[in-house]
C-alpha cells in the first residue's frame, strides 16, 4: 500500500513540475489510480478569499456522494516541505490515507487539503523553541483556510457536527493553534509532531484529541506534544498520546497507518 501511494504521489508531482508549473486541470493518470478502487480522486482547485488572497487546495469528495446526505470532513494541514503553488505536494504525506476506498467504504468523508504559501506558516512561530505563546491572531494562510472551510460547508453537504482537523509538523502546529482558537467547532483533532500553547489547555479539556510524536524527533522536540498533553490532563481533559520509540520527525507514516486512529476519529461527534 505504501509503495502504491508513493507512486501515485510521484505521478502528481511530475505532472506539476513539467515546464515549471502544473496543468490547469489534474490528469486522471496523475492523481487517480489506473486500476479501479484503491484511492479516490483529489480535485485540483484554487480559492479566492474576500480580500483577494488565493489559496491552492485539493478536495476529495466522499465515495458515492449524495447531496441529500451529510458527510464528515477532514481538514488536513500539511508540513513545511509541502508549501508552494504546485498543490500536488500536500498529498505527499497523509491525505491519501483518508481517501483510500477501503476507508471511504466505511467512513465516506470530504478531505480538504489547503496549501500554505512557501514563505508563510500555518502558525507564525519558531518550531525549534521548547514553548511558544499563541499569536494574537491566526496567520494569513490559516485565516484563508478557515474561510475556505466555511465556503465548502456552505456549498457542499458537510456534517457540521463531524468536522475533524489533523496536520503534521508545521501542520501539527496549525492543528493545535486552530482548535485552541475555535475549540467548539471541531469534533476531534489529531496533531502529529507539532506543538501548541500550553496556556490554552483549559480550552481543550473537553475536546477529543489524539496526538503523535517520535521519541527521537530533533526537529520538533517531543516535549512539545508531551507538555500539551500534560497541561490538558491537568485541566481535566483526557487526550490520547502515542510516542514512537526510535522514531525521529517522521511520526506521520506510523500515525496514518494506524487503523485504530481512523476508527476513533470517525466515532467522534459534537454533542
Amino acid at each position: 500500500m505504501r509503495l502504491f501511494l508513493f507512486l501515485l504521489f510521484l505521478g502528481a508531482v511530475l505532472a506539476c513540475s513539467a515546464n515549471g508549473k502544473g496543468p490547469e486541470k489534474p490528469s486522471a493518470e496523475a492523481l487517480e489510480p489506473s486500476s479501479p478502487g484503491d484511492t479516490l480522486f483529489f480535485e485540483k482547485k484554487q480559492f479566492v478569499a474576500a480580500n483577494g488572497d488565493t489559496l491552492p487546495y485539493r478536495l476529495c469528495m466522499p465515495l458515492d456522494y449524495d447531496p441529500g446526505k451529510s458527510y464528515p470532513l477532514v481538514l488536513f494541514l500539511h508540513g513545511a516541505g509541502e508549501r508552494g503553488t504546485c498543490n500536488a505536494l500536500p498529498l505527499k504525506h497523509g491525505p491519501l490515507a483518508f481517501a483510500r476506498r477501503a476507508l471511504q467504504d466505511k467512513h465516506p468523508c470530504f478531505v480538504l487539503v489547503p496549501q500554505c504559501p512557501k514563505e508563510r506558516r500555518w502558525v507564525e512561530v519558531d518550531w525549534k523553541l521548547p514553548a511558544h505563546d499563541m499569536p494574537a491572531t491566526p496567520s494569513k494562510p490559516l485565516t484563508t483556510a478557515l474561510e475556505l472551510l466555511a465556503e465548502v460547508q456552505r456549498t457542499l453537504s458537510v456534517d457540521s457536527s463531524r468536522l475533524y482537523v489533523t496536520g503534521l509538523s508545521m501542520g501539527g502546529y496549525g492543528t493545535w493553534d486552530l482548535v485552541s482558537r475555535q475549540p467548539g467547532r471541531f469534533a476531534a483533532a489529531v496533531p502529529v509532531c507539532g506543538g501548541g500553547d500550553e496556556a490554552q489547555a483549559h480550552r481543550l479539556a473537553n475536546m477529543p484529541i489524539w496526538t503523535f510524536h517520535g521519541a527521537d524527533d530533533k526537529i520538533v522536540l517531543p516535549i512539545r506534544s508531551q507538555h500539551m498533553v500534560e497541561a490538558i490532563r491537568k485541566a481535566g481533559g483526557k487526550p490520547r498520546y502515542t510516542e514512537y520509540p526510535q522514531v525521529g520527525h517522521n511520526a506521520w507514516d506510523h500515525a496514518y497507518a494506524d487503523e485504530a486512529l481512523f476508527e476513533w476519529l470517525f466515532a467522534q461527534k459534537l454533542r
